[in-house]
């Protein structure tokens, strides 16, 4: 198992400890509830440097990009980010990531932990273009600064005007005493702040001065089981849960990140897809009764004939009710659908609803 650059930092701090992805992570620290809570009201920094960075330059990396993602790289200014997926020759999801215009000719992916070898070998099978790869993975850390109060918190510790930094998009300064860092304006949260990208021998200096900054203004440590009910809130795709290489972005309600201008690996086949329509979708539910769904339980129609399964579900922290994310039958994917969860020997009823649950 490997470890972050902060694994002393989060022992130290009391963190349980849990193997994921091939790492050593913080799952929490004082609880799943509050720290969820934290984030939705103040602020809350999450180590999540176990996700891959990948550099591509030369000057065909556009021209690459745009054959191996489903959105429009060309499209993209330098300094904005962009959410996309690598769709594969059957229109299944590689994996999905997120990709930065560094320069000209130069860009960032940020892809999952769990996938970073699948990403990369596929990646450098795929180079037949004038393009240099560059896996850093295990150089890079990552801190996630989220919650309602990160840009007035945070902006002592820099010299560039954080809330100028708009939505997906990123500046490369100085912060916390540390040059070139990416200051980018994402997350995983639904509540604001930004992810911070640095080398691993600086992380714990940016770290300590971030608890520091943060200090007055309610700042805590978040864990992963908190990172996963934050994004569930929202309906954000967890891959490996409700996305793989055998559901397609289309099934997944993420048709808009497949700009079918520029042909990618798969497109023909997603445009089908788009055009024809799918068999099963990815929708919201909400329990009416007291319950929690979660990952593979069954879902059923009233007459309980099975319909489809869970992929993710919890109990909302904020909204107090079992929530979950799941693929049924294309007929009964429609928003006020009374549908079924079966819970171990129960079955609860749930609505169909629009993504997503929490809204500010």
């Amino acid at each position: 198992m490997k470890k972050t650059a902060l694994f002393n930092v989060h022992t130290k701090l009391g963190a349980k400890m849990i193997p994921f992805a091939g790492y050593f992570m913080p799952v929490q620290y004082d609880g799943v509830n509050s720290e969820h809570d934290n984030v939705r009201k103040n602020i809350g920094v999450f180590d999540v440097s176990h996700m891959g960075e990948f550099f591509v330059d030369g000057e065909e990396a556009t021209k690459f990009l745009d054959s191996v993602t489903s959105n429009s790289v060309a499209k993209l200014k330098i300094g904005q980010a962009q959410y996309s997926c690598f769709p594969n020759a059957n229109g299944g999801i590689i994996d999905d990531l997120i990709i930065y215009r560094l320069g000209e000719t130069k860009y960032m992916l940020v892809v999952n932990a769990s996938n970073i070898e699948k990403d990369w070998n596929w990646l450098v099978k795929q180079n037949k273009y004038n393009v240099h790869l560059s896996n850093q993975s295990d150089n890079y850390s990552l801190l996630a600064i989220q919650g309602p109060k990160a840009a007035e918190a945070m902006q002592c510790l820099s010299t560039t005007d954080l809330s100028s930094i708009k939505y997906y998009h990123f500046a490369t300064s100085d912060f916390a005493g540390i040059e070139n860092v990416i200051i980018s304006a994402t997350g995983y949260t639904g509540s604001g702040g930004f992810e911070i990208y640095c080398k691993n021998e600086c992380v714990e200096q940016i770290w300590d001065k971030v608890m520091k900054a943060g200090n007055s203004f309610e700042i805590k440590p978040a864990g992963l089981a908190a990172r996963d009910t934050l994004r569930l809130e929202m309906g954000y795709c967890l891959y490996g849960n409700d996305i793989d290489d055998n559901t397609s972005p289309i099934e997944a309600g993420l048709g808009w990140i497949c700009k079918f201008d520029t042909p990618f690996i798969g497109a023909e086949k997603l445009q089908f897809l788009k055009e024809d329509g799918v068999e099963k979708k990815l929708i919201g539910f909400e329990l009416l009764e007291r319950g929690i769904p979660r990952k593979d339980y069954a879902i059923l129609n009233t007459t309980e004939k099975i319909i489809g399964k869970v992929t993710s579900g919890t109990m909302s922290p904020t909204l107090s009710k079992g929530i979950g994310l799941g693929y049924v039958s294309n007929e009964y994917c429609f928003e006020g659908e009374i549908i079924n969860i079966q819970i171990r020997k129960k079955i609860i009823p749930a609505k169909i609803v629009k993504l997503p649950f929490y809204n500010k």
